[in-house]
């Protein structure tokens, strides 16, 4: 088993890690100021904290992509790289019209810290409002997309929908409502679904993600589907009924959530990648206080092929 160094990134809320063929695991997280996004690498995870890296995009002065650039994640598909992020305008005022929005950035340099970084645009959906944390997974040799959206028709801060992809900036015309805040460990602050990271194991596809407030509330559920159902039926996707992830007394880990999920350097072994708080929150928002660390840590799959994650470990 390997010793981790956690937390193994300071000050990175929503951390990602993506480990591509060069053998390189490439790291992006939120950047505290929330102004900029940052690439890093390195061959092994325990050096990531102080790995290569590149600022590879900066906020606008104004407009829609000049505030609060929050959760990048990098992929590589169809030979290029892709990172997704969430961005607001300079509005004042913060409601669904003036607030984040999803948006996509393409390279296709074979090495991402090389080349030029283009904006493809924003990632329309069926309704214009608040959106955020559009993550993206390959299926059956398709292309979804899942992420957390405001319907103003329904109670609560964000939902969570499923779509598949044209390109990868262009959402097809089904959308579908896969999840709702419901229980009471997913409306604690605010009532929200967001954050979702895929991973596909044992003849099904998981969906994780992440509830409440982004304090020490703040934990994960499970969604999964048979991986031979039709995904954009809502009726192939179920729902846990507790929370699968969330906060230790005992380690002192608060608020673990909004994860991704990697694979050890022996190929082998699950990962989650996740951040935590080493204490409870003490300020007014906790978006302000940046104390989300990035943690990595295995995890197993019981008998019936579901994982387990246990809970957080201790630094």
């Amino acid at each position: 088993m390997t010793l981790y160094n956690n937390p193994i990134v300071i000050e990175r809320a929503d951390p990602w890690i993506f480990r591509h063929t060069d053998g390189y695991y490439y790291f992006m997280g939120s950047v505290p100021g929330y102004q900029e996004i940052e690439l890093r690498r390195a061959r092994h995870l325990n050096d990531l904290e102080n790995a290569e890296r590149k600022i590879i995009w900066r906020a606008h002065e104004y407009g829609e992509m000049s505030r609060l650039i929050w959760a990048p994640e990098i992929h590589f598909l169809n030979g290029k790289w892709y990172v997704y992020f969430a961005a607001s305008d300079d509005e004042e005022i913060r409601d669904q019209h003036h607030h984040h929005r999803m948006f996509v950035l393409e390279n296709s340099e074979a090495d991402p810290f090389k080349g030029i970084w283009t904006e493809k645009g924003k990632v329309n959906t069926q309704f214009d409002s608040f959106s955020l944390d559009g993550t993206v997974f390959t299926h059956k040799g398709m292309l979804y997309y899942v992420w957390a959206q405001l319907d103003p028709a329904i109670p609560g801060n964000s939902n969570l929908y499923l779509s598949k992809m044209e390109n990868p900036w262009t959402l097809t015309d089904k959308q579908v409502l896969l999840s709702i805040p419901e229980y009471d460990w997913e409306k604690r602050g605010f009532w929200v679904n967001e954050g979702p990271a895929v991973i596909e194991r044992n003849g099904k596809v998981f969906i994780t993600y992440s509830a409440s407030a982004t304090d020490e509330n703040y934990c994960m559920g499970l969604l999964w589907a048979e991986a031979d159902s039709d995904l954009l039926d809502g009726y192939s996707w179920h729902k846990s009924k507790v929370p699968v992830f969330q906060s230790s007394e005992e380690n002192q880990q608060f608020g673990p959530g909004h994860n991704s999920f990697t694979k050890a350097e022996d190929n082998e072994t699950d990962l989650i990648v996740y951040h935590a708080r080493p204490k409870k929150n003490d300020m007014e928002d906790p978006l302000n206080n940046p104390d989300r660390h990035a943690r990595v840590q295995e995890f197993k799959w019981n008998e019936e092929g579901f994982p387990i994650f246990g809970e957080p470990v201790a630094d």
